[in-house]
């Protein structure tokens, strides 16, 4: 599962890092990395927002869960 965690961590982080271009700089780097235009889609690019949305649900659902994985304390209770 600790895989599963970084996955998620990582896509998140790629949808924050896409949002923020977004805003900032009106760049879609998602677009960008499959050959688009900003706000283009295709369904290459839907798949990685869908991924980066599921990330965010699993994150969301799991958080007591992966705080335990990742504690060097095996009674850290969930928060």
């Amino acid at each position: 599962m600790k895989v599963l965690d970084i996955v998620a961590a990582v896509l998140l982080v790629v949808g924050g890092l896409n949002w923020g271009l977004v805003a900032v700089a009106e760049f879609d780097l998602v677009a960008w990395v499959v050959g688009l235009s900003f706000g283009e889609t295709n369904a290459v690019s839907r798949v990685i927002y869908g991924l980066v949305g599921a990330s965010a649900v699993y994150q969301i659902a799991q958080q007591a869960a992966i705080r335990r994985r990742w504690s060097r304390d095996p009674h850290v209770a969930a928060a």
